[in-house]
């Protein structure tokens, strides 16, 4: 048990440091993992079931979470807002 919170606490110190998109995947592979090992290990009863079903839910949980991330496409318009007095830009999905 010390082992798993050792892990999953150097797991989010290192998620700090990541951009958005890197956090969204992590995330979605923690929760992805935990879902499957669950299943894994309650479906067939063994270590190994929760260990393949956990690795499994990973990895379909960060790409996942990878998908369905908010994305802007290349349809951006930028004008300088005299009122802000700065840059103001909008997107179109």
């Amino acid at each position: 048990m010390k082992r798993i919170l050792l892990i999953s606490g150097l797991c989010l110190s290192l998620a700090a440091c990541a951009t958005a998109r890197d956090q969204r995947m992590a995330q979605g592979a923690m929760i992805g993992g935990a879902g499957g090992a669950i299943v894994g290990g309650v479906t067939t009863g063994t270590t190994g079931g929760a260990v393949v079903g956990g690795v499994a839910g990973a990895a379909i949980g960060a790409a996942g979470a990878d998908m369905t991330r908010p994305r802007y496409h290349k349809q951006q318009r930028c004008y300088f807002d005299e009122d802000q007095q700065r840059e103001v830009c909008t997107y179109r999905y």
